[in-house]
This record gives structure tokens, sequence and C-alpha cells, in this order.
């Protein structure tokens, strides 16, 4: 499943347009790693989206 295991940010749903405007449906994936995180002493791993990545690291958790 395409989620983030800690935001939840998840599939975004839309249409491309081409230049004729022809609408064809289209899906936007998150981008997602899989890190191992430190949770009261124990190694977890999570899928965790790559600007939940940038937040852990400004904020000193990762």
């Amino acid at each position: 499943m395409q989620k983030c295991e800690l935001t939840g940010k998840g599939k975004q749903y839309g249409s491309n347009v081409s230049f004729s405007q022809r609408h064809t449906k289209k899906v936007w994936k998150p981008n997602l790693q899989t890190k191992t995180v430190v949770v009261d002493g124990k190694k977890v791993t999570l899928k965790i989206s790559t600007q939940a990545i940038r937040t852990l690291k400004k904020k000193g958790l990762l």
C-alpha cells in the first residue's frame, strides 16, 4: 500500500490534460523509503515519505 506510516500521506488522483484537452486518469504516488528508526530503544523499520525524513532530520530525531 502506498501510504506513509508516519504522516499518512497517500496517493493523489487527478487528470492528465493534453493539448487537445483530453482528460485521462492519473495517480501521483508519494516517494516512500524504508528507514530504520530507534523508538524507545528498539529498532523499528518504517515506510516513510521523503518529506517526513527531512522533517525528522530537521528536528534532530533521525
